[in-house]
């Protein structure tokens, strides 16, 4: 086995992913502010290293239901109404979400930038080039981009549905060489450790196979969390046919960041295998198909 680590050291363009569990506290649901300052002192040291960072946030949903204190959706009449609000406390959610970024990002004299993306920013051939635009003048103005489903208007039709996918997506569309998935898991192992103790931890992962696919039950540790590790397959799929190598690594500790720029062995490595058949927009709009 090579030691692909090394080449870790040498990434230019790194897109993070954090899931709306590992930004709360579980108790009230409230944002985590400690572990919003680390990630996004993380981030911005990054960016001080002369490389390109996109961060890929949750959190929207969950921040906008807390500020109109509503703990589910169950008191709508029907699925249009609970959709509505949803989406509904997603544009409040993630106008507060940002105001937090933003102000942290200021901290350490960075600029972040806000971008919200459903599946036709890809499918569609002018949203997607005009989308892939914005984000290279955005990394060339050495902004830090913040991304995230756009909830407020996204609809069953025409949504991702994960953040996990939305971050290999957007990966794959910015040529990014590094998509790290922030998750309350170590990595990947051969089955679901929580359930099963003798679930042997895999180090590093050279080919997506068929079996490797399968393994990815969609199983999630977390109640506040769309994406269990299925969806972390599917965006190593995306991810590693579009050339980028992915990390799984766990976010109780965000120095854990640090540690894979560095060139640690920290949690699980999918190498990245160009697949030229792979189409992107393709792929995309059959998600959930």
């Amino acid at each position: 086995m090579s030691n692909f680590r090394d080449y870790i050291k040498d990434k230019k363009r790194i897109v993070v992913k954090i899931g709306s569990s590992s930004l709360q506290h579980p108790e009230t649901g409230e944002l985590d502010y400690t572990r919003l300052e680390k990630l996004v002192r993380e981030l911005c040291d990054i960016r001080n290293r002369g490389k390109d960072v996109v961060l890929v946030t949750s959190g929207a949903i969950a921040a906008g239901k807390k500020a109109v204190n509503l703990k589910d959706f169950s008191q709508a009449e029907n699925q249009a109404e609970a959709m509505a609000m949803k989406q509904a406390c997603s544009a409040i959610g993630q106008a507060r979400l940002m105001m937090v970024y933003q102000k942290l990002f200021a901290e350490y004299n960075h600029v972040a930038a806000q971008i919200l993306m459903t599946k036709n920013t890809i499918v569609d051939d002018l949203n997607r080039y005009n989308a892939h635009n914005t984000f290279y003048q955005l990394l060339k103005m050495g902004a830090i981009p913040v991304v995230n489903e756009n909830d407020t208007v996204a609809t069953y039709e025409i949504e991702i549905g994960d953040n996990d996918t939305l971050s290999a997506i957007v990966a794959a569309l910015i040529d990014a060489d590094l998509l790290i998935l922030l998750s309350d898991i170590d990595g990947l192992f051969t089955d679901d450790p929580r359930k099963n103790p003798d679930a042997k931890f895999i180090e590093q992962v050279d080919e997506l196979t068929d079996e490797l696919m399968g393994m990815g039950k969609a199983s999630t540790g977390s109640s506040v969390g769309t994406g269990g590790m299925n969806t972390k397959m599917i965006a190593a799929k995306i991810a590693t046919s579009s050339d980028v190598d992915m990390i799984i690594a766990n976010s109780k500790d965000l120095n854990v960041l640090h540690r894979i720029i560095q060139g640690k062995n920290e949690g699980t490595l999918f190498v990245a295998h160009k697949d030229d058949s792979f189409d992107l927009p393709v792929f995309v709009e059959n998600l959930h198909k």
